[in-house]
């Protein structure tokens, strides 16, 4: 083990060479300070890998704006979310670290929960607000945020037709305002109460009424007269109004768009029922094209669009039934419509349907059209990105775990990938590793990786092996449906990525660098002795 992790030292000297190449490239490439581009970043609710067409010409679900987009930049066919679930991704997006290193360990942040970016700590908001950026977020937030009470007692989010004890006609603090943002609006979470919306730091109206009806599953105070089907509409208006107004000043803007939508609940407006040919969650994502197209068509009619970069993508896989109907499996069966596409798993796995997701970047100029990019990435790259656009040198104590990943966008020729290896996480706090071709999810077989729903006659369709062993191992070259498990024929493969990854764990950070502090601590996972006696050729 010593000399394996002496192995990574010596590869993390290599990789921070290599990096330093990467930036004198990138040299001719700098963006001086009056052409900086505004950066738009639309971020969907559990859209899936093939639920558009630009990624899956089969699929029942019309897209047409976001297809437009894809023909104008770069898909990206191998970009990850961090994780399986929507929290800890946007923390990773905002904060250039991947979530697992905080306290939230898995699953997502309820309702009423406490922030969980630290105060001190930087995002990528206020890394461009330092550049001279108006920056905003519209959409939803789910990264917590504090409530002042009326009896000053934790709060208590109402039950039992109770409306709780929080004041809401004190500002909501911790939120968006606080990491970066000059504006916000939104809904906190949209199946979560409050339900209402929030400007800046407070709420529009006072939620005065118990929620009820099927649709509100999590009890709690609600605006008068709330409509689940106006949420969408609502903030692709606020999106466009604030583009209008963010573009009459010379300085850029940064506007961070993550939607609720296709998530649940699922809500399209009437103008959508039935235009998609896979139900009401089709439906749902052609309104979402929608949105996607009002929001370019503002850059366009503003005369920003050139000098604009657009990201397009997904917080994670799509959704199973039981929290939409029908959900991704049954879907495939009604409509013959594979949300995941060719991929297993869904939504909370580690398996690559739960994290491979759409990612589309457009830059005229910059991005070259119609591009195609298999090159790994992950959303945790974001902030390492827009850092180098804007000519920012990142504080050791800063986005850890985010790579540069221009060189990409830029169509440079590079003999390396950016990124040394990726770090899957699952809803259920299980990890993965990807490095090249290899991914190793370090969880038992039968061990729930993530795999609620996923039903027999897809596994029988597509040959999934049932052995049990401790952990996955998939060459996903040869096996993108991850079908054969090859843990037990591999095991120096399986050593390698596990030393890694327990490396990146116990350092803070995944990249070159001064190691940092997790949050928590992160107990190791031992190596099996019979896999180190295999690895070793050892009987």
């Amino acid at each position: 083990m010593v000399a394996l992790l002496a192995k990574y030292e010596l590869k993390t000297v290599r990789w921070g060479i290599y990096l330093l190449s990467v930036f004198g490239v990138l040299a001719a490439h700098q963006v001086r300070a009056e052409e900086l581009p505004n950066i738009v970043y639309i971020l969907a609710d559990d859209l899936g890998y093939g639920d558009l067409k630009c990624y899956n010409k089969d699929s029942k679900i019309d897209t047409p704006s976001i297809d437009q987009l894809c023909g104008q930049g770069m898909r990206f066919t191998d970009a990850h979310s961090p994780s399986g679930v929507c929290t800890p991704t946007r923390y990773a997006i905002l904060t250039g670290r991947y979530a697992w290193r905080t306290r939230l360990q898995k699953g997502v942040l309820g309702p009423w929960d406490k922030p969980l970016i630290a105060p001190d700590r930087l995002t990528v908001a206020e890394l461009l607000q330092q550049h001279g950026y108006q920056t905003a977020c519209i959409g939803k937030w789910h990264l917590g945020q504090n409530y002042e009470t009326v009896d000053g007692k934790p709060v208590i989010g109402g039950v039992n037709n109770a409306l709780g004890n929080v004041d809401f006609t004190k500002p909501i603090t911790a939120g968006p305002i606080s990491h970066g943002f000059d504006h916000y609006f939104g809904t906190i979470v949209p199946n979560y109460p409050p339900y209402c919306f929030v400007e800046d730091q407070r709420t529009v109206g006072i939620p005065s009424v118990q929620a009820q009806g099927k649709q509100f599953r999590i009890p709690g105070p609600m605006l008068p007269g709330w409509k689940l089907e106006n949420i969408l509409p609502e903030l692709t208006n606020h999106a466009v109004k604030w583009i209008d107004k963010a573009a009459e000043s010379k300085r850029p803007f940064f506007l961070y768009l993550p939607l609720t939508s296709p998530h649940y609940p699922v809500v399209p407006s009437a103008d959508f029922e039935g235009k998609s040919r896979a139900g009401a969650y089709g439906d749902f994502v052609q309104q979402t094209d929608w949105c996607v197209g009002k929001v370019i068509e503002a850059l366009h009619r503003n005369g920003v669009a050139n000098n604009t970069l657009v990201i397009f993508t997904s917080d994670n896989g799509p959704e199973i039934t039981g929290e939409v109907n029908p959900g991704v499996y049954d879907r495939a069966k009604l409509f013959e419509h594979y949300s995941s596409g060719k991929l297993r798993g869904a939504k909370r796995d580690a398996w690559e349907g739960g994290h491979r997701v759409p990612f589309i970047a457009r830059w005229p100029g910059k991005i070259e059209a119609g591009t195609v990019s298999g090159e790994v990435m992950c959303h945790v790259d974001f902030m390492a990105t827009a850092a180098t656009i804007v000519g920012a040198k990142l504080p050791d104590n800063a986005a850890e775990d985010s790579v540069n990943v221009l060189p990409v966008l830029l169509g440079e020729k590079l003999a390396t990938p950016v990124r040394e290896a990726t770090v899957h996480h699952s809803a259920q706090g299980k990890f993965a590793i990807r490095k090249g071709d290899w991914v190793l999810i370090d969880a038992p077989t039968g061990d729930d990786n993530g795999a609620r729903g996923e039903p027999n006659w897809l596994k029988e369709k597509r040959g999934y092996t049932p052995h049990r062993f401790p952990g996955e191992l998939y060459n996903l070259k040869e096996d993108l449906a991850q079908r054969t498990n090859l843990y037990a024929e591999k095991p120096d493969v399986v050593l390698d990525l596990k030393t890694l990854l327990e490396k990146y764990k116990q350092q803070g950070r995944s990249t070159p660098g001064t190691a940092q502090s997790n949050d928590v601590e992160i107990k190791p996972l031992p190596v099996p002795a019979r896999l180190q006696r295999k690895a070793s050729g050892a009987p």
